[in-house]
């Protein structure tokens, strides 16, 4: 076959090829390739009519064979971008992304909207297979060869989007480099916008924040970005949200963290960030009570801040209202999830205030639960206020040895450390070792005098030491003192300094203070309750009294409160209100069914109202409850006489008589 004739023969193929005769187009081309085998034309017209004929792996043999024929020809390389293009295997993506980065090295110096085309092809191909660093570096080269063909700033806006909507699902396996082209792709994009202000750009801007936002290591960026948006669009809030938040997040509270927050309140009063803002500056100024107030009303609006929950918690415990602080460290660690980075460093400090809080508590469930939240802090046992803790904890539990041990460990690994003797203080005080716990609660003091705690226990100590210091409990008072000096909020010290105002120095108007303050400070705290409300008795006040009662008897559930229920029901059986009487004395008797005295005084309550049967069975059960209750069993008999039940009567004044031989109301009846 002469040269001539090859070149009949192509022609002849690549008609049958056009005309869709694809066998034709094969017997012309093993014609040619019988006298040329290395003819490129020939293999990648054979490749074209394989594919057309549906045989995939001939079509690529023969296009393999061209390209190692003739490598930079564009037509094999088409070709076989054409079959993998249309194979339904996902094996050949591979394959596929080698043709296209080919492709574009032909491309380059020629077809620059052909580069363009394949370019987006293997873009969208990698965006397919996750491959997003590839996605990433393939569209900054498009771009960069649109910007030296000169393309507008409109069009290159678009692109950087693109770029954007491309890399923004990256988040889950986003590398370092990835991520820096993904805010390098925002950078481009907020300032080659077209409209500025504009509601577009706004979105992009927020959009930029939003993913800022979400690395923690990209804080100068972030206050950047927070701040060019706050001068572009003054009257937005969200820049400034997103900047609050940070400020709550990094736990350091700087002016321009502060100026942020009242910022933020003056543009929208109703602001989640905002208020825990003005929250954490009232914890800062010791404010606790505002703090807890305005902390619980911004996380309502905005629940998921761990750092907000953080610092609740701690003004919760401020004003020792553990149990809120711990459903409150809760609240955080649900917020943080999985920490990692400087989460980690937030979870931390939050299972070290639960486990505070917990040992407040005082209890051996909540000892187990704070032993089983200290365990879940990294490198607690590097830590010695953790240990401490910890000791504390085992002693709530009654686990003296364990407690004992972590106590001698400290003493001798951190002896100036404050938290290592009063531990001590606490084991010598549980085990009425006063003298011992008086020397480890002073070595505390003088190394940690601001502890309205260890003043506390000192005081403490003094009041049961020995028969000296009962005598004279003025080292009491002055540590009772000073421990109330220190926190304002510490009621059980304010219910001791009324021990000592009652029953040591008999100023019955002091001690009445101290106890109506204590228990405002814990409304759980019942001997306080009794003994302000007694005490105010006493000193005929009638008014603050009933209004200690009233305050309790409102906000008791059903079976809660006897002590306030049985008080002002005695009240009211002392100045002639029966019916009142009877309905409060019931609720004490639904907290405590099984207390003689109360149903003794239901009775009189009954027998008062004219409620004669009624007062029968009360009398009946008090005496029930309690056979030493002889009066219970006069008054029982009293009111059978009312009632006309004289053998009754008798019988049980007779009964009466057999036990109490002078007993002068039964010899009357």
């Amino acid at each position: 076959m002469s040269n001539k004739e090859v070149k009949a023969a192509l022609k002849s193929a690549r008609d049958a090829i056009r005309n869709k005769e694809y066998k034709e187009a094969l017997k012309h081309c093993k014609a040619v390739l019988k006298q040329e085998k290395n003819n490129y034309n020939a293999w990648v017209f054979i490749g074209v009519a394989a594919a057309e004929l549906e045989q995939p792996d001939q079509a690529k043999g023969a296009y393999k064979k061209a390209i190692e024929l003739e490598p930079n020809q564009l037509l094999a390389w088409q070709g076989l971008a054409n079959l993998y293009e249309k194979s339904n295997q996902t094996d050949v993506k591979g394959d596929l992304a080698d043709v296209y980065q080919k492709l574009l090295e032909l491309y380059e110096s020629g077809d620059k909207q052909k580069w363009c085309d394949v370019c987006n092809k293997l873009v969208e191909l990698y965006h397919q297979e996750k491959k997003y660093l590839e996605v990433a570096e393939t569209w900054q080269k498009l771009i960069q060869i649109k910007q030296e063909e000169g393309a507008e700033k409109a069009e290159l806006h678009e692109l950087w989007k693109k770029m954007i909507q491309l890399l923004k699902d990256s988040t889950q396996n986003r590398d370092n480099k990835t991520e820096q082209s993904l805010l390098t792709a925002f950078e481009h994009a907020v300032n080659s916008a077209d409209t500025v202000p504009g509601e577009d750009h706004q979105n992009l801007y927020k959009d930029f924040i939003q993913c800022l936002s979400k690395l923690p290591h990209e804080t100068a960026r972030l206050e950047k970005a927070c701040n060019d948006m706050m001068a572009l669009y003054p009257t937005v809030s969200y820049p400034l949200e997103v900047l609050c938040l940070h400020f709550i997040q990094s736990g350091t509270l700087s002016e321009e963290a502060l100026h942020c927050f009242s910022r933020l309140l003056e543009m929208d009063a109703s602001s989640g960030p905002g208020i825990i803002g003005f929250g954490i500056k009232c914890l800062q100024e010791k404010k606790y009570k505002e703090a807890v107030k305005s902390l619980t009303e911004g996380l309502q609006k905005t629940t998921q801040c761990p750092a907000a929950w953080h610092y609740l918690a701690e003004a919760q415990m401020k004003i020792h209202k553990h149990r809120d602080a711990v459903l409150s460290c809760n609240q955080a660690l649900d917020a943080l999830g999985t920490p990692e980075g400087p989460s980690l460093r937030w979870k931390n400090l939050i299972l070290q205030l639960k486990a505070e809080a917990l040992i407040k508590i005082a209890d051996a469930d909540a000892a187990e639960e704070a032993i089983k939240s200290l365990e879940q802090i990294v490198d607690a046992s590097s830590d010695p206020v953790v240990l401490a803790i910890r000791g504390q904890a085992y002693l709530n539990k009654g686990l003296m040895d364990q407690a004992s041990k972590i106590s001698q460990e400290l003493l001798l690994s951190h002896p100036d450390l404050a938290e290592s003797h009063a531990l001590e203080g606490f084991i010598h005080y549980s085990q009425k070792n006063y003298e011992q716990a008086e020397r480890s609660f002073l070595n505390a003091i003088e190394r940690k005098a601001e502890t309205a705690e260890y003043h506390q226990y000192l005081g403490l100590t003094y009041w049961f030491m020995s028969d000296e210091t009962k005598k004279d409990k003025g080292k009491a008072l002055t540590q009772f003192l000073k421990a109330a000096k220190l926190d304002s909020y510490l009621g059980s010290v304010f219910c001791y300094l009324g021990n000592y105002y009652r029953d040591i120095a008999g100023d019955r108007s002091r001690a009445r203070g101290c106890y109506k303050k204590a228990f405002e400070l814990d409304g759980t705290d019942e001997e306080s309750g009794t003994a302000a409300v007694d005490l105010s008795m006493e000193l005929g006040d009638m008014g603050t009294a009933l209004s200690i009662l009233n305050e309790v008897t409102e906000k008791a559930s059903t079976g809660t409160a006897k002590w306030a229920w049985l008080h002002r029901g005695l009240y009211y059986l002392r100045n002639g209100q029966p019916s009142q009487a009877v309905a409060d004395l019931q609720a004490a008797l639904r907290a405590d069914p099984k207390d003689s005295n109360c149903w003794e005084s239901l009775g009189e309550a009954y027998l008062s109202r004219g409620s004669y049967s009624t007062a029968l069975k009360s009398f009946r059960k008090a005496s029930e409850l309690n056979p030493e209750l002889v009066y219970s069993v006069y008054r029982a008999a009293a009111v059978e006489q009312i009632l006309g039940k004289y053998e009754n009567a008798i019988a049980t004044y007779q009964q009466i008589l057999k036990k109490t031989e002078d007993y002068v109301p039964a010899l009357k009846g």
